[in-house]
This record gives C-alpha cells, sequence and structure tokens, in this order.
C-alpha cells in the first residue's frame, strides 16, 4: 500500500523530473530477467538532488512511525536502499545496518552488515519493488539471524502481481511512497507521455512478461 495519495503524487514528480523514471513504450528497456519493458527506474539518482532526497527521508520516517512505531533498527537494502536507510536512520536517532545481495567471500562473510541483534524490530527500506524477490531475500537473512522484521518501507514499486504475492507470502507488510498508477497518472497530467501511450503502459502492468511494444506505423 502507498503511504497517501499526495506523497504518491509529489514523489512521482520528482521521479520524472530528475529522470529517476524514463518513459519509452516505442523503445523499450530491457530487463536483467529478458522483459521488454517501457519504464526504467533509477531511485539512486534522488541522492543527486537534496530536495528530493530530504522529501524522501521524510516520507520515510512518517511511514515509520505511522506503520512501525516500536521500530528499533533501520536496514538497508544493498545498494540502492543503504544511503537513504542511513539518512532514515540518522533522522530517526536509530542503529543502522544493511544487507547484501550476497555474503561477503572473505573476512566474516557477513551477509549483514552492523550490528543487530536477536529479536530487535527492524524495518527495512528499499528503493524499488518489482517482483519483491531480491528486497525479500534481505527479509530472510533478517529473520536468520532471528530478528522481529516488521516491514519493509520502499520509495516506487511497479505493483505487479506477483510481487503483491510475495509480499503476503512471506508475511511481510509493504509500504510505499509511490506506485506505478501515480506515476501514470502525473505522466499523462505533465505531458510526460502522450494519451495514446498510455494503453501500451497499462497492458505492460498487467503482463509484463508478455507485453511488447506497439507496431510502427
Amino acid at each position: 500500500m502507498i503511504l497517501n495519495e499526495e506523497s504518491a503524487i509529489k514523489v512521482a514528480e520528482s521521479l520524472l523530473q530528475i529522470k529517476a523514471i524514463k518513459l519509452n513504450p516505442t523503445n523499450p528497456f530491457h530487463w536483467a530477467s529478458g522483459w521488454n519493458s517501457p519504464i526504467y527506474c533509477d531511485n539512486r539518482k534522488t541522492l543527486s538532488y537534496p530536495p528530493v532526497r530530504t522529501y524522501i527521508r521524510q516520507q520515510f520516517v512518517d511511514a515509520i512511525n505511522e506503520h512501525f512505531p516500536n521500530a528499533e533498527v533501520i536496514a538497508g537494502v544493498a545498494t540502492g536502499g543503504i544511503a537513504h536507510g542511513a539518512l532514515v536512520a540518522e533522522a530517526m536517532g536509530l542503529p543502522f545496518a544493511y544487507i547484501r545481495s550476497s555474503a561477503k567471500e572473505h573476512g566474516m562473510q557477513n551477509l549483514v552488515e552492523g550490528d543487530i541483534f536477536k529479536n530487535q524490530k527492524v524495518v527495512v527500506i528499499e528503493d524499488l519493488i518489482s517482483t519483491g524477490g531480491s528486497s525479500l531475500k534481505a527479509v530472510e537473512a533478517l529473520r536468520k539471524n532471528e530478528c522481529n522484521v516488521l516491514g519493509m518501507v520502499a520509495i516506487f514499486t511497479y505493483g505487479f502481481e506477483i510481487a503483491k504475492k510475495n509480499f503476503e507470502d512471506n508475511k511481510c507488510k509493504l509500504i510505499t511512497l509511490s506506485d506505478y498508477d501515480a506515476m501514470l497518472n502525473v505522466a499523462v497530467e505533465s505531458d510526460y507521455v502522450s494519451k495514446s501511450d498510455i494503453k501500451s503502459l497499462t497492458e505492460w502492468k498487467k503482463a509484463p512478461n508478455k507485453w511488447s511494444p506497439p507496431t510502427k506505423v
């Protein structure tokens, strides 16, 4: 679920303005999964824009205070969630740790970096949710360390049904600041895309693994 409509619209506007989100239905991007995609989202760019970065940090703090008021630790998912997670932890005066995408191959071979202790209540910070697979691996790593994961807060989600199912199956509450639907509304109203592109962009979300760009005439 999104934090609120106002936040969803403002975050979507910011992501489009700074080109963290790029839309190109006729010349799609190619994901590592093999999917064709009319959207490319790189939320790490938000860190380069202090007003955007600060707004996102405060919305994360508001989301945690509202939905996870008992949080004791903030944990960022590598790599996109690390910087935002550290900013949130600093703002809230809470400890911070982060979860690697894979364990170190040397030293202590850690997957979780930083001190998180058994039964501590953890909120996970992520930048982007697609299918939820990699994000939920971070949750699994924390649970293996016997942490109490309260939930996850992310900047943006595509809103795929498979992601919703994955989070439900893993009993992990997900709150996002913005989502694909809010972004589409902003994109149309602000002329980032034409109304004729909306059909293709909407179809992609319904079946991203089967989507193909519209035929050029």
